[in-house]
């Protein structure tokens, strides 16, 4: 065997082990030789030492998890079986198709299950007979699991609202099946009197999730920051009275925030939000807002009832709460001039269970219960903790976008995002369902909450020992927690506690701090335990802990996480 580096790939792709392939992406633990692959296939005895050293790197990472909202504590071997086989659950998930290994029947009683716990109207009436639909059956909810995570959810929203306020066409389908509204590729006729009525404006946080900011690249959505510039608007707000107490005036660009402000918290800055909003609906612009439940970083929640109403308050001074589209052939119809989409990828799955609890009643509310939400996502792989990425989307059937073609080839129409999904996903979440009550999981969110409270003792505890033993500020550990959070946020640990812990790091600027600070984050997931609290605390009073904060990457995150 052997490796040039020129006729790579091709028919015999072989590589020579001397070759310092990844030398500079080193993996400790990891001998990168051993899993090398090459035209023959590998030996039993180099398998075996690859799959050894996979599982002895694996199962050590897991047991000092504590850098991301993944709850590593799941149980699924009661599944594995269909690891043998392809469950693919491709199409409608009301619809079973042609593709018969598929697992839609748990799907579909995994959405009721969601659609119930977050208010929405079900069950699902999108192909009920005539005789068998309530009068508002287009309230009732739509939706489907997710093949990705949360991103695939937000993407599915946000297109769903692009298309939704950019007037494309819905038409009902009369043949009797029952069909939800189907898009057609038909702009509304030109509104001569506002430009704008027909450009949807994007508005999220700086906590808001990197996912969010992409999806507005990839369906050419524009957001308020970008508009103001392009049109030469003056911001309405002033600095710094306008904005939250600590905003750092680097997130101000050309007179505009970048994204709308967050509290220190990282809750979006409902005045601001406001303001940021009439604005641009005085302009005639339709608002695209996304509002965050369990942000990525710092683990808060949005007061999604109070900003929706607010908007709604302001919005009707513009006729944008519900306007009428016209279209050439004269057919015309009634829809709202907004739309609200809740990125709640870590909150959604476990906050329903917080706020039965007398002491969290306060919760800010989330879902469908308000008058104005139109679409959600959750992700399965969080504080669910499902082995892979996948989640949950849910709508209206009213909002629904459904494909123009029912391609027969599946027997199913293609209304998800993905094509092919993941039906071992579904099973996932149906297995975790069933195997836990409500009261299971109140036990598990008080569990969570009781570890945050100790993992914020043992960091005050580090940070009196460190303050004594090395004259370190008697705050020198940077703790900060958000409200109901399962998240605490501290100051940025080496190199080797960042990997042996998986710590998730941002760089965040505060007020009069001329550079970004480092920080990074510990989530108090279901797979935590005192123990692991404690070996952390222990590794945190060496005296080389943390890094040094002078060196700053060139790019600053914000709150951006993953999915």
């Amino acid at each position: 065997m052997g490796y040039s580096g020129k006729n790579f790939p091709g028919s015999n792709p072989t590589f020579d082990k001397d070759y310092e392939v990844y030398g500079n992406v080193p993996v400790k633990g990891i001998d990168y030789d051993n899993f090398i692959l090459t035209s023959d296939g590998l030996s039993a005895d180099v398998r075996e030492q690859a799959l050894g050293q996979l599982r002895e790197y694996e199962a050590a990472q897991k047991s000092h998890f504590l850098g991301y909202q993944a709850n590593q504590s799941g149980k699924y071997d009661g599944l594995s079986e269909y690891l043998d086989m392809h469950v693919n659950n491709i199409g409608d998930p009301f619809v079973s198709g042609n593709f018969t290994t598929n697992s839609k029947f748990a799907e579909r009683a995994v959405l009721d299950y969601f659609a119930s716990l977050w208010h929405a109207k079900w069950p699902c009436e999108a192909h009920f007979s005539d005789g068998e639909k309530s009068k508002d059956w287009q309230d009732s909810y739509w939706g489907y699991a997710l093949s990705m995570g949360s991103s695939e959810g937000n993407i599915y929203g946000m297109w769903s609202a692009r298309d939704y306020l950019e007037g494309k066409k819905l038409t009902v389908d009369d043949s009797g099946t029952g069909r939800a509204p189907r898009l057609q590729s038909v702009k509304p006729r030109a509104n001569a009197a506002n430009v704008n009525s027909y450009t949807p404006i994007a508005f999220y946080s700086q906590d808001t999730h990197y996912s969010i900011i992409k999806n507005t690249r990839i369906l050419a959505v524009t957001n308020f920051h970008e508009e103001a510039l392009a049109k030469k608007y003056k911001c309405p707000l002033s600095y710094p009275s306008d904005y939250p107490d600590g905003y750092s005036e680097h997130y101000i660009e050309n007179g505009w925030p970048t994204e709308v402000p967050s509290d220190l918290d990282g809750n979006v800055y409902l005045p601001a939000l406001e303001k940021l909003v009439d604005f641009f609906a005085k302009e005639g612009y339709p608002p695209l807002i996304v509002f965050n439940y369990g942000t990525t970083f710092k683990g808060t929640y949005d007061d999604v009832a109070k900003g929706v109403a607010a908007i709604i308050d302001i919005l009707k001074k513009y006729g944008l709460d519900e306007r009428t589209v016209e279209y050439e052939d004269g057919k015309t119809d009634l829809r709202n001039g907004f739309w609200i989409h809740i990125d709640s990828a870590l909150g959604a799955a476990y906050a329903p269970y917080l706020k039965k609890l007398d002491e969290f009643k306060d919760l800010p509310v989330f879902d469908f219960s308000i008058d104005g939400v139109h679409s959600l996502t959750m992700s399965g792989h969080k504080w669910i903790g499902a082995p892979w990425p996948c989640g949950i989307f849910l709508t209206k059937l009213k909002y629904q976008l459904y494909p123009v073609d029912d391609p027969a080839y599946i027997g199913s129409p293609d209304t998800t995002f993905a094509g092919s999904r993941n039906g071992f996903s579904a099973l996932i979440l149906w297995d975790f369902i069933s195997k836990n009550s409500v009261e299971d999981l109140i036990a598990r969110i008080e569990k969570g909450l009781t570890l945050t409270d100790y993992a914020i003792t043992k960091l005050e505890e580090v940070q009196a020992f460190r303050a004594k033993a090395y004259g370190e500020p008697a705050d020198g550990l940077w703790i900060e927690h958000s409200k109901y959070a399962l998240t605490v946020r501290l100051r940025k640990a080496n190199d080797d506690i960042t990997f042996k812990y998986s710590l998730s790091g941002e760089e965040l600027y505060v007020k009069d701090k001329v550079k970004p600070l480092k920080y990074s984050h510990i989530y108090l997931m279901d797979h935590v335990t005192k123990e692991l609290l404690d070996e952390f605390a222990e590794d945190l009073k060496a005296e080389d802990a943390f890094a040094p904060q002078d060196a700053v990457s060139a790019v600053v995150g914000r709150g951006r996480g993953f999915r």
